[in-house]
């Protein structure tokens, strides 16, 4: 997506971190995620949070080039109508980036990568794709990437890995909600802290 960004341009987003993250810009004057903290975060699932990270990093950075030093994107609303809600000792970062920074997918297109689905390429290949998996009783589809069903249906696992490069295509229909990643937060892009 967004490959012909104008470099001068700039793009408000909102993000929602960790108060402590305040203090490594602070200090740091930079943010970057570290595994570590998606371990935390995520606790008993951040496994399969990681293992779709990595696949998102891969195609990412052939985007938007990550700088040396970043393991994780971090995740940002394109709208304060959107944008993650506060909770507990977490603020929200208003943020103005040159959007050449930005890479912007579809919201639901995430979705069915998240939960290991099919990322159709319209309603009739959606269609079609349930049909198949009807024809060889699959009735959970993500168990051909969690399970060992995969083995026993190499075809469809791999169509399905390969349906998630459309998460990237904006050339596809999409949801009307879109969502964005940046590598880092920089402490001059910071314009509001939400929730101190």
């Amino acid at each position: 997506m967004n490959r012909e960004n104008n470099g001068d341009e700039k793009i408000r987003i909102w993000t929602r971190q960790d108060k402590r993250v305040l203090k490594e810009l602070e200090e740091k004057g930079i943010y970057r995620v570290k595994e570590e903290y998606i371990i935390e975060k995520m606790d008993t699932i951040s496994d399969y949070y990681i293992r779709l990270y990595d696949w998102y990093v891969k195609k990412a950075e052939k985007i938007i080039s990550r700088p040396e030093g970043v393991t994780y994107p971090i995740w940002v609303s394109l709208t304060s109508e959107t944008m993650l809600q506060p909770t507990e000792d977490t603020v929200i970062l208003e943020l103005e980036v040159p959007k050449k920074y930005v890479i912007i997918t579809d919201s639901e297109k995430w979705g069915y990568v998240i939960n290991y689905w099919y990322v159709p390429l319209n309603t009739e290949d959606e269609r079609l794709h349930n049909e198949e998996l009807k024809k060889y009783g699959i009735g959970n589809e993500s168990a051909l990437y969690t399970t060992d069903k995969g083995n026993f249906y190499p075809l469809l696992k791999n169509k399905i890995i390969k349906s998630w490069d459309r998460l990237f295509d904006d050339s596809l229909p999409s949801s009307g909600m879109s969502q964005g990643t940046i590598w880092e937060i920089r402490k001059e892009w910071v314009v509001d802290v939400l929730n101190r």
